[in-house]
């Protein structure tokens, strides 16, 4: 009995043995193949490709990165399908590498970690690609340029003074949408992006609205004499510049001679204060504010007399003046003598402006500018009393920033009410000088530094024609080219 019990748990150890050989056996048959494919824990580029053969975790990969790429501009949807940006995987460097991964554990030792089920370190190999940026510029441009409501500027009304309300707009922000979109292309999930758009606000419209609005001004007011209208934008430079005689556009260069009547007398205040400093004698602070404001004659010729001399010779106070507008490049201002009636003529020169075959206004031999010459005079002021320009740096150590700051004050007391001031709104300031001699008139001239809210600019604007104009018509006039200029730069608000 004992020899059989013997035999029976031999067998029994014999058959455990082979059972567990077998087991063994098995385990090693299933850990091979296991190990044949890719490792549980591998992740290729986000994607996760455990336990996959290397054809299908190329397919895998392929069928999420060939995914669209939903791009949403507002509630529109455009999907995005990355071959039309170029996107390609670099699937051999990624598939090497995943070979390294599966085969960098010893075999045993994975055969170990497999008995005891332990699943393994996780892995990830990183994405591999590469897709063209111009070509995703391209396709974001055409969304923008189906999609985008850019802003639209003011427009001029014809037949009116005004400008039509801009309106904002909305675009995409193409450089910060590329950004996003690159991220996105690159990633396995969470493939969608709402397209960044951005308000824009309108913008001012353009000077040449703005000429085209003061030249149908002129026809809506049937004026057949000439007109010279000069414009600058004191923020930037920016300048129109135009004349019109009897519906017909003519050449500005040189500009044309008019009698400069009264708005010499800016020159003969920037020539005494050349010579002259702040604050004045009381008298000649008299004289000036009464040449200024109220374009006293008698006053003007005192200040020049003044004058006479002051360039290092015996010249006089009108020639003076003369050289001082010269001095500044101003070639076609002059004065040729003093106010007073009988007083001789001194000089008769021929300027560029005087000497056009073209057209002429038959200015005074005594006083004359032309609308670009007086308004870039008032631009040096303006500039000198902002700290800066041609007017202090031709007459360094004559003339100050406070003296400039004076003259405007002075030019801004000249309170007229009618041509460019009646334009504007009450209690707009106007440093301004003008011109003109009781109606009919052969001639009518406005020039003026216009502070407001939205921008300070230069207007000057000279009329001539013959025979002579009536001044309620034509002062009208001047008026509404003052306020379409003023509409320009204080657009109505945005729709």
């Amino acid at each position: 009995m004992r020899r059989g019990r013997a035999d029976l748990l031999r067998w029994i150890s014999i058959g455990l043995l082979i059972a567990a050989m077998g087991l063994v056996f098995y385990e090693l048959v299933s850990y091979s193949r296991l190990r044949a494919r890719l490792p549980n824990q591998l992740t290729i580029a986000g994607v996760p490709v455990g336990g996959l053969d290397k054809m299908e975790a190329l397919e895998r990969i392929m069928q999420v990165y060939s995914t669209p790429v939903e791009l949403y501009y507002g509630d529109e949807l455009i999907l995005l399908n990355p071959a039309n940006v170029g996107f390609r995987l670099d699937t051999e460097v990624m598939l090497a590498a995943s070979e390294m991964a599966r085969t960098e554990t010893d075999f045993w030792s994975g055969f170990w970690d497999f008995l005891w089920n332990r699943p393994g370190e996780p892995y990830g190999i990183p994405l591999k690609s590469e897709f063209s940026q111009s070509e995703l510029e391209v396709i974001l441009k055409d969304i923008a340029s189906r999609y985008d409501q850019p802003p639209e500027p003011p427009e001029p009304i014809p037949g009116t003074t005004s400008f039509s309300p801009g309106r904002a707009g909305q675009v995409l922000d193409i450089a910060r949408a590329s950004e996003l979109v690159s991220d996105v292309i690159n990633q396995p999930q969470n493939r969608s992006v709402s397209l960044p758009i951005v308000s824009q606000e309108a913008s001012r419209p353009s000077l040449s609205n703005l000429e085209i609005l003061l030249k149908q001004n002129l026809e809506v007011a049937n004026f057949d004499g000439l007109a010279v209208i000069y414009l600058q934008d004191l923020r930037n430079g920016d300048e129109i510049h135009f004349a019109q005689y009897r519906d017909d556009s003519i050449e500005t260069e040189p500009d044309i001679a008019f009698t400069a009547a009264s708005t010499i007398k800016i020159g003969i205040m920037v020539t005494y204060y050349r010579y002259f400093d702040e604050p004045l004698d009381t008298e000649a602070e008299e004289w000036m504010y009464e040449m200024i404001v109220y374009s006293a004659n008698e006053t003007s010729d005192e200040l020049m007399n003044r004058l006479s001399g002051m360039d290092g010779d015996v010249t006089p106070g009108p020639l003076v003046v003369t050289n001082t507008m010269r001095d500044l490049g101003m070639e076609s201002t002059f004065l040729g003598g003093y106010f007073k009636l009988g007083s001789p003529l001194l000089i008769q020169p021929q300027t560029p402006g005087n000497q056009r075959s073209d057209v002429t206004t038959s200015p005074d031999p005594y006083n004359q500018t032309t609308a670009s010459e007086i308004g870039m005079l008032l631009t040096d002021i303006y500039h000198c009393a902002e700290g800066g320009g041609s007017l202090l740096a031709a007459f360094s150590g004559d003339v100050g920033q406070d003296e400039c700051i004076k003259m405007l004050d002075l030019l801004s007391q000249n309170k007229l009410g009618w041509l460019i001031q009646a334009g504007v709104p009450e209690g707009t300031r106007v440093a301004h000088k003008h011109g003109y001699i009781d109606s009919p008139t052969e001639y009518l001239v406005d020039a003026g530094i216009i502070y407001t809210p939205g921008g300070n600019y230069l207007l000057s604007i000279f009329l001539w024609n013959d025979p002579p104009m009536i001044w309620e018509p034509t002062s009208q006039m001047v008026a509404n080219l003052s306020r379409a200029a003023y509409n320009y730069f204080n657009p109505p608000e945005n729709r």
